[in-house]
């Protein structure tokens, strides 16, 4: 299903070319209406300055041909409509685009929930009664794989953790809780990680909370 999504997603280009048309179009119908008016004005210019016999021409040359006016109003109409379609196809093809992102998100996260489903089954197998373990040491071993299991997972599905230990504080990365001396750890620079935190690629899910060193 992720495969027929990606390819009828639209493409930036497509979208460009969306965009553009709605815009000439709408430069159009602008253009067409400032030389309506234009034409008006015009018309009524040369009505008052014109000579009264040429008001009394024959009704059949007006008729022959559209005037200037109704010309560049017929074209108006065009382009107005012309603009009213493309901003209805782009509206959809927005609406559409957003469905198919949204079914896409959904299932990369149906994918992911499926792995992490897996987790739950072994926590929920080590913790019956029958596979109890008999020594502490057996069990720590079990939890340790369940754990590996999911910090793969996640690794994989793109989180990182954020462990600043010993590195120079960034306000942007970290949250300091607290300011204590040290002896090993120059001033500015992280002592103890008291929470981890996570980064999806280069976006920060959650700051790291860590007390920071005020030098010796």
């Amino acid at each position: 299903m992720a495969e027929d999504l990606n390819q009828q997603e639209p493409t930036a280009e497509e979208k460009a070319k969306f965009e553009q048309d709605v815009l000439k179009a709408a430069e159009e119908a602008m253009k067409m209406e400032a030389e309506a008016n234009k034409a008006d004005n015009a018309q009524a210019d040369a009505s008052t300055e014109q000579p009264a016999e040429a008001a009394e021409k024959p009704a059949e040359s007006a008729e022959a041909a559209p005037s200037a006016e109704e010309v560049l109003k017929q074209q108006l109409a065009d382009a107005t409509d012309r603009n009213l379609r493309l901003m209805a196809e782009f509206d959809n093809f927005r609406r559409r685009s957003a469905k198919e992102q949204l079914d896409i998100i959904e299932t990369a996260n149906g994918k992911l929930l499926e792995k992490l489903s897996e987790v739950q089954d072994n926590f929920e197998r080590a913790f019956a009664s029958e596979n109890k373990a008999k020594d502490l040491e057996a069990f720590e071993k079990g939890m340790q794989m369940i754990y590996n299991q999911f910090a793969k997972i996640l690794s994989d599905a793109g989180l990182e953790q954020i462990d600043p230990t010993g590195a120079e504080f960034d306000p942007n990365m970290h949250e300091a809780l607290m300011q204590q001396p040290s002896e090993t750890i120059p001033e500015g620079h992280v002592v103890t990680v008291f929470q981890k935190g996570y980064k999806l690629k280069n976006k920060i899910l959650k700051t790291a909370k860590v007390i920071v060193s005020s030098g010796k």
